[in-house]
């Protein structure tokens, strides 16, 4: 009989079963090249369109479809087979990429496609969003699946921080987001191909008929448990309030001038009709951005405020 397992070799017992590996291998490839994109992305259409709120179209391009689909996505993973659904998901995020990297080989002008592209792939993380969570149990049995939930955890948040640290390494070294799109399409197809040999332990289940209790049944259970509603509404909070603050990406520095902050500028508000100055009113540069043409407008060697005192 073999004796009681070590501490560390308890904590590891999840590594013991290939499924697991590959899949936790696949889901870091995933999860790394989707928040690499994400930067790319990001100043792809700023330096397009040199304007912040179309960054945060791009993010609710990739946001809505997660709240549209989230009933759809929850029934679709309890009803098929979901290691067959993962590989259609990664499938789904190489022809992504491979899209953007089409795009940003075109050299477009315009950030309508990438919206396209971005609505597409916001679709396929609100599927595959269920199904990784849900395939989880079926690769490790029932008294190894705290180890698994541990390492998984541990496994995404890693892939989280490395994505976009990596991407903006890979987009300022090779000066656009083409590299970046390459490496999620190859990162991608990888993670397709690598959970293709992935093998579950459960039985299989008998579907049941599509109703309106059956699609309801989710939130009719989290409603009933109050110890995960209240989890759940915790998380959602913690997303709301911290996780979205690291995403919020500054304006290009580029865009703004070098050097100190200017002094308050006099500036002529109206003349007289004999052409002499009405009223003196100062201007305080406060917008420093957009007062460069104030600036150059008052050097000029005829202005009058050159000789004011």
């Amino acid at each position: 009989m073999a004796g009681p397992e070590s501490p560390k070799t308890s904590a590891r017992v999840a590594f013991h079963h290939p499924g697991f590996v590959r899949f936790q291998l696949a889901r870091f490839c995933i999860v790394t090249s989707t928040e690499m994109q994400s930067v790319a992305v990001g100043w792809q259409v700023y330096e397009i369109t040199r304007r912040p709120l179309d960054l945060g179209l791009a993010g609710l391009a990739q946001f809505l479809p997660g709240i549209l689909l989230f009933l759809v996505a929850g029934h679709v993973a309890d009803r098929f087979e979901r290691r067959k659904l993962i590989v259609l998901c990664y499938s789904g995020f190489a022809l992504c990429s491979a899209l953007l990297l089409c795009l940003s080989l075109r050299g477009i002008n315009t950030v309508y496609p990438i919206y396209a592209v971005l609505v597409f792939l916001g679709v396929i993380r609100s599927l595959n969003g269920p199904v990784s969570r849900a395939l989880l149990p079926q690769l490790v049995p029932e008294e190894h699946f705290p180890s698994a939930i541990a390492w998984a955890s541990s496994v995404f948040q890693f892939a989280t921080i490395l994505g976009p640290s990596l991407g903006g390494v890979v987009y300022a070294a090779f000066r656009g987001p083409s590299a970046v799109y390459t490496l999620g399409l190859v990162a991608a197809t990888f993670a397709a191909f690598a959970t293709l040999g992935i093998k579950t332990q459960s039985k299989r289940r008998l579907r049941e008929p599509v109703t309106r209790e059956t699609i309801l049944a989710g939130l009719r259970y989290i409603w009933r448990e109050k110890v995960i509603l209240g989890s759940i509404s915790l998380d959602l909070f913690a997303v709301l309030l911290g996780g979205s603050a690291p995403r919020i990406r500054p304006r290009n520095p580029a865009d703004r001038p070098v050097g100190p902050r200017p002094p308050p500028q006099r500036t002529w508000s109206g003349c007289s009709r004999h052409g002499h100055p009405a009223r003196l009113q100062t201007v305080e540069a406060s917008r420093w951005n957009d007062d460069a043409v104030v600036r150059r407008w008052v050097r000029r060697r005829d202005h009058p405020l050159r000789s004011f005192p």
